[in-house]
């Protein structure tokens, strides 16, 4: 939603941008060549899933395109060899730019070295309803079907993505946590208006998409994690 709003003021975010589906009509804003170069990162870190036969047996093991769904412990090391970095430092050189894609909590320490004078802008959503969208996306798209996920997983996916946010990447550089409910208050968009010292679209946000607190209860440390996140926003469930 928040890169929705920044597409209309005309920031760059790529020349491949992802189409609006049944799930998202609304739209990603996600750039096909800033996945490729993340998954091309992750793929040098997470083991393969082994071909034919032998695959149906490592179905947990992510393969390409499906590597926003890993699980990348805290505190492991992403190297970046050249080439990709050449990549990553064209993109970048295309200013003012916005880009957006859930394997940044991964990935962004081999963005850093590119990103001078940039902000970044967390946002996030009550776990369980977060959980409970990755498992419709695993659902409804086909590329993901031999993928083995469940909805603990898909939780397990949640902590993991943001504790390297919380512990490792918000220390570099200023960042805006915000929850996906307030981009859909006036408050919120003047929030990130400050942040960003500029304009957004604020006719983009569809108040028909809002989320309802989820009721699925969390075990103790998720709970903290989400419980952290809405402490940065500012954000209180009603």
């Amino acid at each position: 939603m928040v890169a929705g709003t920044l597409k209309g003021a005309g920031y760059f975010m790529g020349e491949q941008i992802m189409r609006p589906t049944k799930i998202n009509p609304k739209g990603y804003f996600e750039s096909k060549e800033i996945e490729a170069i993340n998954e091309d990162l992750l793929t040098l870190i997470l083991p393969p899933r082994p071909r034919a036969f032998l695959g149906n047996f490592f179905k947990q093991r992510t393969t390409r395109n499906q590597r926003w769904l890993a699980k990348i412990p805290v505190g492991q090391e992403i190297p970046c060899p050249q080439a990709i970095a050449t990549r990553i430092e064209l993109l970048t050189a295309k200013q003012p730019f916005c880009f957006k894609d859930p394997r940044f909590c991964y990935t962004l320490p081999a963005w850093q070295p590119f990103l001078k004078e940039t902000v970044f802008i967390c946002v996030f959503r009550h776990p369980a309803a977060t959980a409970a969208s990755i498992m419709n996306v695993h659902a409804q798209q086909k590329y993901l079907h031999n993928l083995a996920l469940n909805y603990q997983t898909a939780l397990k996916i949640w902590q993991l993505m943001y504790q390297h946010i919380l512990q490792i990447h918000r220390h570099q550089g200023q960042w805006l946590f915000i929850h996906y409910n307030q981009v859909l208050t006036t408050k919120g968009l003047d929030r990130i208006e400050a942040f960003i010292k500029g304009k957004i679209d604020r006719t983009f946000p569809d108040l028909s998409l809002g989320h309802a607190v989820a009721q699925t209860p969390l075990d103790a440390k998720i709970a903290a994690i989400y419980a952290q996140l809405c402490a940065l926003a500012k954000y209180q469930e009603e």
